[in-house]
């Protein structure tokens, strides 16, 4: 969902660059007769670009929250810890390489076209949000896995809801935890979600919540 997110914004970013590039550098349009800086309506595109923008962090900040909030709800898993060291650590980098990218884009925005400022806001209340978030999450730690009776939980970056209904295989490959459904559904988690003196314990407590004669588990723990 992250990576989808990620090339969503920046697939948005590309026009809103292209936009402010016109705008900013008054380059003539002659289809409409007029040039950037004189175009009526750029206010209204600035706009529509910030609402977009902020729209597509909005879904992933509540995702984040949210999924965040729900694993953190104790008294509702069988089994639950905090993720690995090894996870947080890359769960910080990746984020904080985001927030930065989004200050620089918000940035190279502004510079471009100071009328660009919504679009650039937008980006810089996404970076805001990323850094209160995993500040909050690695601080108190907040990044979670836990099993319930009806799915396996995890929240960190990415949310992951992985239930049990259906499910036909599980098995580890490239640090990976691949589950695997009836209509070729695949679903997955980090390996390293789950710290390595947990895993053990971690399987187990998934039998105990699987028809062992339905679902293969692996035997392999990583």
């Amino acid at each position: 969902m992250n990576k989808f997110i990620n090339a969503t914004l920046f697939f948005i970013f590309i026009p809103t660059m292209a936009f402010t590039i016109i705008v900013g550098f008054d380059l003539p349009l002659e289809s409409f007769g007029t040039s950037g800086a004189q175009l009526e309506i750029r206010d209204e595109v600035f706009l529509g670009f910030g609402i977009v923008i902020f729209l597509i962090n909005l879904r992933r900040s509540m995702r984040r929250w949210m999924g965040m909030r729900i694993v953190n709800q104790l008294s509702k898993f069988k089994w639950n810890v905090s993720v690995s060291a090894e996870r947080k650590k890359r769960v910080q980098v990746y984020t904080y390489m985001e927030v930065f990218v989004f200050c620089t884009l918000a940035y190279g925005l502004y510079w471009v076209s100071h009328e660009a400022w919504i679009p650039a806001l937008a980006f810089l209340i996404g970076a805001l949000d990323g850094f209160v978030f995993t500040l909050f999450g690695s601080n108190k730690n907040r990044f979670r896995i836990g099993v319930t009776s009806k799915a396996i939980v995890s929240g960190d970056r990415d949310v992951a809801l992985v239930y049990f209904q259906g499910l036909r295989k599980i098995s580890i490959h490239q640090d990976t935890i691949y589950f695997d459904y009836i209509k070729k559904l695949q679903l997955s988690i980090p390996l390293d979600c789950i710290p390595a003196s947990d895993r053990e314990h971690f399987f187990k407590i998934v039998e105990e919540q699987v028809d062992l004669n339905r679902v293969f588990v692996t035997r392999e723990r990583g």
